[in-house]
């Protein structure tokens, strides 16, 4: 790919690529701490001047105030009364409620082709939209458009389609369950299973492998089950930049006796030592050493890893028979002498040689696997996003089931989520598949048929938008142009469709990669009053551990002129079904506690949500917790046999990981600085073996370009600094978006079709 795509409107997808001025340091060897505490105020305070950020960041995360629009991780059962948020909590806070802002003024003097040119971290600096925006067939300019016309124009648009499967309704994980609920059941209500969501991107590989190994597609952990583990592991996870507030989970396990495993192909800061910015001991002190051991493994080699630890545990086993827990094997999973027979097909030596790990490091973690039973695994992107992502973490829940850590406390399997209410996006409908359950219920109390057709996940979207055969895309939050793969095929499937509609707070690049015609509709932020009817209203979300809460904004909304979420929807839909439908769409538009009502009645698990939302909010039904497999086939949990990972790289290939920095969350860029890996003022990046390096003859800060080749098609990111560091040898890693450009539109887990973000492999060229 050349550094400009030619496309419609002649947009760039990458900006004018420059470097911004690289200033390389040590990687440090402490997280948080007070650098994380002026960190956290000093982008408080510049987005949004001290006494609102003070005043909004006191009622983050508290039981009366809203939930932090990052991460999933769950508020504890006794949080901060003062500080229960992270340096990347109040990042994600001041870039939602700066008081920069942009309207029809900005974009008369800007065209969309001239906003293209910059980056990413440049759009997101110009500040909140403030009205709705229409940008019409042939035009370059964003012009102002009232909401009655905006609503008319997706009704009419939708309208004209000649089947509801040509429309497609995306949602990111930033929306309420209110916002969602209706969201999903307007897409029904028009005919449509097409709602692929942030999910598909992320953990679909985990909702797949838990619910055939163990009947839900959630983790069973509560967050205080951290807190009394005997043993974590934390594997393919970055908890010190992705979600910060679970180190101190990890914390009081450690000051309680318990023993944290790092199992991942970077050393990362926070996994080393933690200083706890919520104790003064934290802020002066040296910290918590987290991580007794780290498994350096390579990329995409944790089938082999957990293999080789199950082979070792079933030895010990047999010389010692309690070192599996047989009486909860025998009770309650099958499939026991099956895998033990599958293990013996595989080598010790040649899975060890595989991991690239020292059998000293994989042996300590044994011998606490074998004496220990409260047993914990963590794991986020780094496992879930590789062709054989669900095989991996089936292949980690047998450890757990063999262990019988599963179903009780201080035990079990925690998928961590990322964006903050994903899971609950999920929870109220947002899926594209069939839930017969959840269809008849909507017919019993919602009085309309819903479809009964698969519809698109992710992939089969952008598939079907690039053919033809997706015409209209909504977008509830998010920049999807940016978080999906292959992003010039995106880009271009984006472009086909004949109306694109962004439901959004700020700028991004899919504002500016549209369809014919665009629509911006400007919305609430979590922190933001939402009143309604005189009354302040509130949502709810679902943590990464399932208890539902809820959030309820605080601070004048940036203008008069947005609305909220689950108002754009409802209004959207009326306008569509003029007033004649099962549903009262204009009614729900203004009435949470109505929609919550309609939750109630539909969604399994939820009840009551308007009372038991408040203050610590309550649990949904989680049948691990239980141990209640009885939904399973012959009624028990099932160990799978699965297969080592297929990734072969030529002599001349390395394969590459996507990052996050510490200043970005998913696609959104707060600052140019990874401050933890020693990276300031600059995003073009790679992280390089030195090995691989001194054999391929590249100098430290030499400029190369990314190439991969699959199927025949070359995809390349361009100009990268060439940066030495803790790598394994044929490894390497950048950051994401950057580099999305270079995930194949058909590489994807097995079964969960999530995209292979964390295993692709790529060519250097020297430029």
């Amino acid at each position: 790919m050349s550094k400009t795509t030619t496309i419609k409107r002649n947009i760039s997808l990458t900006g004018d690529i420059k470097f911004t001025g690289l200033q390389l340091k040590e990687p440090m060897d402490v997280s948080a701490g007070f650098l994380g505490v002026k960190e956290a105020l000093r982008h408080g305070a510049k987005e949004m001047g001290i006494v609102r950020s003070m005043r909004a960041l006191l009622e983050m995360n508290q039981e009366d105030g809203f939930r932090c629009p990052s991460c999933a991780w769950p508020v504890p059962e006794h949080p901060s009364k003062i500080a229960e948020y992270c340096e990347n909590g109040a990042k994600a806070l001041a870039d939602e409620a700066t008081t920069d802002k942009i309207g029809a003024d900005f974009f008369k003097e800007y065209s969309v082709e001239a906003l293209s040119k910059l980056s990413d971290y440049e759009l997101n600096k110009f500040g909140r939209l403030t009205e709705p925006l229409v940008l019409r067939s042939g035009k370059v300019h964003y012009e102002p458009i009232s909401w009655e016309e905006a609503y008319q124009c997706i009704a009419e648009e939708l309208h004209k389609l000649n089947h509801p499967d040509e429309a497609i309704f995306y949602t990111s994980g930033r929306s309420s369950n209110e916002a969602a609920f209706l969201y999903g059941m307007f897409a029904r209500a028009f005919g449509t299973n097409n709602m692929p969501d942030c999910s598909n991107m992320c953990h679909e590989s985990s909702g797949l492998a838990l619910s055939k190994t163990l009947g839900i597609g959630k983790g069973s952990v509560k967050v205080d089950d951290l807190h009394g583990a005997d043993v974590v592991l934390v594997v393919g996870q970055n908890p010190g930049t992705n979600h910060p507030r679970m180190l101190s989970a990890l914390e009081k396990c450690k000051k309680n006796g318990g023993k944290v495993i790092s199992i991942n192909p970077l050393a990362e800061t926070a996994m080393v030592r933690f200083k706890n910015p919520q104790k003064a001991s934290g802020l002066i002190g040296s910290g918590t050493a987290i991580a007794d051991i780290h498994l350096q493994i390579k990329i995409n080699e944790d089938m082999a890893l957990a293999k080789l630890m199950l082979k070792k545990l079933a030895a010990l086993d047999t010389k010692n028979r309690g070192v599996f827990d047989h009486d909860f094997i025998q009770q309650y999973v099958e499939g026991y002498d099956e895998l033990l027979a599958d293990l013996k097909k595989y080598n010790e030596s040649e899975l060890l040689e595989q991991t690239g790990l020292l059998e000293e490091g994989v042996n300590a973690v044994v011998d606490l696997l074998a004496s220990k039973t409260n047993i914990i695994i963590c794991w986020a992107m780094g496992i879930t996003q590789h062709k054989n992502a669900v095989e991996t973490i089936q292949e980690y829940v047998n450890i757990l089931l063999l262990k019988g850590a599963i179903g009780k406390p201080f035990a079990g399997t925690c998928p961590v989520r990322g964006h903050s209410n994903v899971q609950g996006d999920r929870s109220v409908g947002i899926m594209h598949y069939v839930n017969k359950t959840l269809n008849q219920k909507i017919k019993e109390h919602l009085g309309f048929e819903p479809p009964i057709k698969e519809g698109y996940d992710t992939v089969g979207a952008i598939k079907a938008m690039h053919e033809g055969k997706g015409k209209v895309f909504v977008c509830l939050g998010g920049n999807f142009v940016m978080a999906a793969s292959d992003t010039a095929y995106t880009a271009k499937a984006i472009q086909n469709c004949k109306l694109t509609v962004q439901v959004s707070t700020k700028l991004n690049r899919s504002h500016l990669v549209t369809g014919d015609v665009a629509l911006i509709l400007p919305t609430f932020g979590r922190s933001e009053k939402d009143v309604k009817n005189g009354q302040l209203q509130f949502m709810t979300m679902e943590s990464s551990t399932g208890k539902v809460r809820q959030s309820k904004g605080l601070l004048k909304p940036v203008s008069k002129h947005i609305k909220s979420e689950p108002e754009i929807i409802g209004m959207m839909a009326n306008a569509y079904f003029k007033g004649d439908h099962a549903m009262s769409w204009a009614a729900l538009a203004h009435d949470y506690k109505a929609i919550r009502e309609l939750i109630d009645k539909t969604v399994k698990g939820f009840s009551d949500t308007s009372t038991r939302s408040k203050g610590h909010g309550y649990y949904l039904p989680n049948n691990v917790r239980e141990r209640d497999f009885s939904k399973l086939p012959n009624g028990k949990a099932r160990l799978t046999l699965n297969t080592l990972s297929g990734v072969l790289l030529e002599d001349d290939e390395l394969l590459l990981m996507t990052i996050r920095s510490h200043d970005q969350f998913n696609t959104t860029i707060y600052g140019l600085h990874d401050r933890y890996r020693g990276i300031h003022n600059e995003r073009r990046v790679i992280f390089l073996n030195e090995e691989d390096m001194q054999q391929r003859g590249i100098e430290k800060l030499q400029v190369l370009n990314l190439v991969s080749s699959y199927q025949g098609v070359a995809r390349r990111a361009e100009r990268f600094l060439a940066i030495p560091y803790n790598i394994p040898k044929g490894n390497c890693a950048a950051y994401f978006p950057e580099t999305n450009l270079l995930v194949p539109i058909d590489e994807f887990a097995d079964g969960s079709r999530t995209p292979i973000s964390k295993s692709i492999k790529i060519r250097l060229e020297k430029v």
